[in-house]
């Protein structure tokens, strides 16, 4: 009998249609028991992971392991090259939450420019003339600049277009015809992207070429005043240096989604960072987007081990050859 280790909850839904699944058996972990993950691993011969680290010597410790399925679409908390190593295929899900993301990323670029959490924490004071101190801004007319032009970047755009807002694209693996086409200007470097906007949002994966990509030096590119929106990946940010730009003034206002540590320790220095919104890495989780996942995750899982994937959402083609 195939086990099918399940690392943290998902949705019923793919549950079900493991469970109905013949000659199969699923095991579940919860995310926190992380110093487990191996000695579990080591008897699946397949693994639904989420947000918790699958490392290197797990994977290569594992001798039934024959296919990872990611519950989502970013993949640096896999060790990718060792699963290259040993053959088996990383999937993902696709756009399953895509659209998340997207309305989420948004939501928080509209929270930071109407001032939300501010709103409500003077109401609730009893400090009804804040009315008078705090003045939100008009998303009309201003620029976005969105740095990563995929699925979820290119939905931010169509709703960014619909506020009237300009949009700038910084994605040097996209062409720029293609930034044309959907309405936005494709920008000639980051660092002009940067400059141009009044609001920044990420949406490229966390890689070797990204990590520290927002640095001290590009969030200086920022006009004064903007708005940084991160739903992508922790460490893709310097979050010193935006600490640092946010207790100056020098930013209005960011919301972090992602950060390098989660979940974030009760001394975490970002927990006493003004003007910052923070969420516990929620934005691709809705209500539909979790069945979705679930469902795709498990389909993966099912392919996989019938040896019938498709290379459509294998994040290491290469096994497949």
């Amino acid at each position: 009998m195939a086990r099918v280790l399940l690392v943290g909850e998902i949705h019923e839904a793919g549950l079900a249609r493991l469970r109905a699944a013949p000659g199969l058996e699923t095991v579940q972990l919860a995310e926190e028991r992380r110093a487990e993950i191996a000695e579990a691993l080591a008897a699946a011969d397949a693994v639904i992971v989420r947000t918790a680290p699958l490392p290197g010597e797990a994977i290569l410790g594992a001798p039934r392991l024959r296919v990872i399925a990611k519950h989502g679409v970013g993949v640096d908390n896999i060790a990718l090259s060792a699963a290259t190593a040993r053959g088996i295929p990383v999937t993902v899900t696709a756009s399953a939450n895509a659209t998340s993301v997207a309305e989420f990323a948004f939501a928080q670029i509209l929270a930071l420019a109407k001032l939300s959490s501010k709103m409500d924490a003077a109401v609730r004071a009893g400090d009804w003339a804040a009315r008078h101190r705090l003045v939100p801004i008009e998303l009309a007319g201003k620029t976005l600049a969105i740095v990563g032009f995929g699925r979820i970047g290119r939905r931010v755009a169509r709703r960014a277009l619909a506020f009237e807002m300009r949009v700038v694209v910084h994605d040097p693996y996209v062409e720029e015809g293609a930034i044309a086409a959907a309405g936005c200007e494709p920008a000639s470097s980051l660092e002009a992207a940067l400059e141009a906007a009044a609001v920044v949002t990420l949406h490229c994966p966390l890689t070797a070429e990204t990590r520290g990509l927002i640095d001290r030096s590009r969030l200086g590119r920022l006009r004064h005043g903007a708005f940084l929106v991160n739903t992508a990946r922790g460490g893709i940010v310097d979050e010193a240096a935006l600490a640092e730009a946010l207790r100056a003034g020098r930013l209005a206002g960011a919301a972090l989604d992602v950060t390098v540590r989660e979940p974030l320790p009760a001394d975490d220095p970002l927990l006493a960072v003004p003007n910052l919104l923070l969420s516990p890495h929620v934005a691709g989780v809705t209500a539909e987007s979790a069945r979705r996942m679930a469902l795709e995750a498990a389909d993966n899982v099912l392919a996989g081990l019938a040896g019938r994937l498709d290379p459509a959402v294998v994040v290491n083609g290469e096994v497949l050859r």
